[in-house]
């Protein structure tokens, strides 16, 4: 049993939530943050449409990070946009224990990712870049490519 598993079959861990509202920022200022924190090593950035104070219309900025990522990732927010405080919250995240396969498929070759709780396979998500890279290659969908890359992961389960 690993340090972060606790018997159950997952992973956990603790990461930090960063929070801001913001109702006088460009919508492009805030794409173009998101993209800072994502580069910078955030773990997931969203921003969600809120109703504010004088009945404005805004969005709530969240920053998903690992603890050692937060002052950087605080630091970004407040240069690139209109906050004047942040909120924090430190949250325990259960994760399934993830490994990463090459699978053959008619189109090349594609990196699939696949999630398990023990040793109980309970996901399969081939990597988007990898699958539209061979769509845009051959010139077809990409879910033919997602599609062909799912399959060919099961039968790695299979054999």
């Amino acid at each position: 049993m690993s340090p972060a598993d606790t018997g159950d079959g997952y992973e956990h861990d603790k990461v930090v939530q960063i929070e801001t509202n913001l109702d006088d920022l460009s919508p492009e200022l805030v794409g173009h943050v998101t993209g800072l924190l994502l580069e910078a090593g955030a773990l997931d950035v969203w921003v969600t449409p809120v109703q504010m104070k004088k009945q404005r219309p805004g969005m709530l900025l969240a920053v998903l990070a690992e603890e050692s990522s937060v002052k950087r990732l605080a630091d970004l927010v407040f240069t690139h946009t209109s906050a004047f405080g942040l909120r924090m919250s430190e949250l325990t995240r259960w994760k399934l224990r993830r490994d990463f396969v090459e699978v053959q498929t008619r189109f090349g070759v594609v990196s699939v990712k696949r999630g398990y709780r023990g040793d109980a396979l309970l996901q399969i998500a081939p990597e988007f870049e990898s699958c539209k890279a061979l769509a845009l290659e051959h010139g077809c969908p990409l879910q033919l490519v997602y599609d062909a890359a799912r399959k060919a992961a099961l039968e790695l389960e299979s054999l």
